[in-house]
């Protein structure tokens, strides 16, 4: 009877963790789960992130202390119900495996978040808690961010010029988030050639901001970053966000308005309760 009753609970917890109908599955690139699939070194912190969802090359986001002084400072922690991010990242080191997402597929992220407050020293307004920037030239890709206030925005970059913030780097600024608070945020890149919608969401399926973006065929995004806007080997943590992430998932194409709503649903509760 008790190994059944356990059986049961198991079946439970993975139905749960997968919140919306097995259609929603269509062009999932990655589910970073913090029920599933952390793994910790010796000294507790967490060395990898096993994404849930994709093609095997995008399967591991690993910790890196390549460009850092401290072995192990790049690590993030296991808190409770979450991650814990203080100028860290975990990296997908497949080069090539995100670059559609602003080359004409366009995308869906959804993450369950927690802002702390922002450490100071790095790029003013660049607290970065994605991205999969190119790291160097033009700096084309997609990244998701908190001002040093903790307002909420996002950006995709089209490589056509170097602009912070233009035409081809728009900012979809949102509210400003309350320190300890959990949300359920999530930004919608449109499909398509030629100027296709950005959007942002915080915990409703009711667009909070949104912009345009011209889309570049030609763009070369890069590594996915978790907790970090790229792979910043010359200054690892510097536009780091810190707060915490229990969960991440992007789609590499736009979900419909129904398909945004059952996600969001799914997580909204109860992540987006004011913390104790």
């Amino acid at each position: 009877m008790r190994l059944l009753l356990l059986v049961l609970a198991l079946a439970g917890a993975r139905l749960s963790a997968q919140a919306w109908p097995a259609p929603l599955t269509e062009g999932l690139r990655v589910d970073l789960d913090v029920t599933r699939g952390v793994t910790l070194d010796a000294q507790g912190r967490v060395a990898k992130w096993t994404n849930q969802a994709g093609p095997a090359e995008v399967r591991e986001f690993v910790g890196q202390d390549k460009g850092r002084k401290v072995p192990g400072s790049g690590l993030p922690a296991m808190g409770e119900g979450a991650l814990v991010f203080r100028a860290q990242e975990l990296l997908c080191h497949d080069e090539k495996a995100f670059d559609g997402l602003i080359k004409g597929d366009g995308c869906t992220w959804v993450a369950v978040l927690k802002p702390y407050a922002q450490a100071k020293g790095g790029l003013k307004d660049v607290n970065s808690f994605f991205g999969n920037l190119r790291n160097g030239g033009k700096y084309e890709g997609v990244w998701g961010c908190l001002d040093d206030d903790n307002t909420l925005w996002w950006g995709a970059r089209n490589g056509l010029t170097f602009g912070r913030f233009d035409v081809n780097n728009p900012k979809v600024a949102g509210p400003k988030l309350e320190f300890g608070r959990r949300y359920v945020i999530a930004g919608r890149l449109g499909a398509g050639t030629g100027s296709v919608a950005i959007e942002l969401f915080v915990d409703e399926p009711k667009a909070v901001a949104a912009g345009r973006f011209p889309v570049n065929p030609a763009a070369d995004a890069s590594k996915l970053s978790i907790g970090q806007e790229r792979d910043a080997v010359q200054h690892p943590g510097y536009e780091s966000f810190d707060g915490e992430l229990g969960r991440f998932l992007l789609w590499s194409r736009p979900l419909k308005d129904e398909e945004l709503a059952t996600v969001m649903a799914g997580l909204r509760a109860p992540a987006a309760a004011p913390a104790k």
